[in-house]
């Protein structure tokens, strides 16, 4: 398919001034004149300037091209950058035929082995980001990062606010794995949290990631897609937001789980939304954030090693024999990465579910079995594949 009559190029002021060859500019292809090829490419960066999906957010429509400014004079990192931008995909006559083009263009890039990063628009074009594996023969993992839950299910409510209820009635069910991360207590109703625990899906506070970072690596390292709504980082270091909050994630952790998603080989798409330039500081200190967040998923992306034929000599297999159900449980470690896996029998004739019966996990889980413990992450995942 000819993508150029979805999309409008980048606009030229973005990058005329750019001259230095060290720059992410010059080591990628965009749409200027003419559109450059996805099919050979590694990674597609697309905007969608879209913000009827929220209330008095019309200035998210301006995102895309504020990152932009501040993305392409960073310095190229590590690997050897196949990378295009396709411009701004253009909205649709209503908010549903731009879910459905942003799933069609990622439904296309997914099927050539493109990695589409999504700079947003609102937060409720995930839904075409998800709706983009639906003809895929896989589940998907789907990983949210937000400061709020979105699974308000009144009709009247802005589609930014109910886009993940959405996602979990969507028909047909292609969901396996849903978790969210870095969610504020006193922003959301106690009772929608029940809601993702009666479904075997996971969310963890704010604190709860604070308190251990580095063990919420497992967790990114599971997702097919990842979904990252700005209001999880803190006003103080991302003001450009119509909900900004006080608290949430610092900018330094916001690259962090950049980088974890980057590596993760699992992961096929990623979308960063709800930046507004309306709200941001005259430096523009939001752009600048989300620039450098995507800046190290690309390195990320570029330290990929392949770690997913368990039964290879790069991993170590380690058996741990416990005093019940089940009697033991494998786990693999990467020579290379030092990274756990952990397996978890699915049940005879899924077969569906063999890509998601090896699960990351981290070393405490390791040493949990081998003091007679079964790990929460192997209870959560038995009970999704029964």
């Amino acid at each position: 398919m000819d993508l150029t009559i979805l999309f409008s190029p980048v606009d030229e002021r973005i990058y005329a001034d750019i001259t230095s060859h060290a720059s992410f500019y010059k080591s990628i292809r965009i749409f200027g004149e003419k559109m450059p090829s996805y099919k050979d490419a590694h990674i597609a960066i697309f905007g969608v300037k879209e913000s009827r999906g929220g209330e008095n957010n019309s200035g998210a429509s301006n995102g895309p091209d504020e990152i932009r400014k501040k993305l392409y004079p960073l310095k190229k990192g590590n690997g050897s950058y196949r990378i295009v931008d396709l411009g701004n995909l253009n909205p649709g006559h209503d908010l549903d035929e731009t879910y459905v083009r942003v799933s069609e263009v990622c439904r296309i890039l997914l099927e050539n082995n493109v990695l589409p990063i999504i700079l947003g628009g609102t937060h409720d074009l995930d839904y075409g980001q998800y709706s983009g594996y639906e003809t895929m023969s896989k589940l998907v993992s789907l990983l949210n990062i937000d400061a709020f839950l979105d699974l308000e299910d009144k009709k009247d409510a802005p589609a930014n606010q109910q886009h993940i209820h959405k996602i979990l009635l969507h028909e047909p069910n292609y969901l396996f794995s849903y978790t969210h991360l870095a969610y504020q207590s006193y922003l959301i109703d106690a009772s929608h949290t029940a809601v993702l625990e009666k479904l075997y899906f996971e969310a963890f506070r704010i604190g709860q990631m604070r308190s251990s970072l580095q063990e919420m690596e497992p967790v990114i390292r599971n997702a097919d897609m990842l979904s990252f709504d700005i209001t999880a980082i803190r006003s103080s270091d991302a003001p450009g937001n119509a909900n900004a909050q006080p608290f949430g994630l610092t900018g330094e952790e916001a690259c962090q789980i950049c980088w974890y998603a980057g590596q993760n080989e699992k992961l096929s798409s990623i979308g960063f939304y709800e930046y507004n330039p309306d709200f941001d500081d005259a430096h523009k200190k939001t752009a600048s954030v989300i620039s450098t967040m995507i800046w190290y998923f690309v390195e990320g992306y570029y330290y990929r090693k392949n770690e997913q034929n368990f039964k290879s000599n790069d991993f170590m297999k380690y058996v741990a024999a416990l005093h019940a159900e089940p009697e033991t449980i494998t786990f693999y470690k990467s020579k290379f990465s030092e990274k756990w896996w952990m397996e978890v029998p699915y049940p005879a004739g899924r077969e569906r579910y063999s890509r998601n019966s090896i699960v990351p996990c981290s070393y405490n889980d390791y040493q949990l079995a081998t003091k007679g413990e079964v790990p929460e992450r192997y209870i959560t995942t038995l009970a999704k594949l029964m």
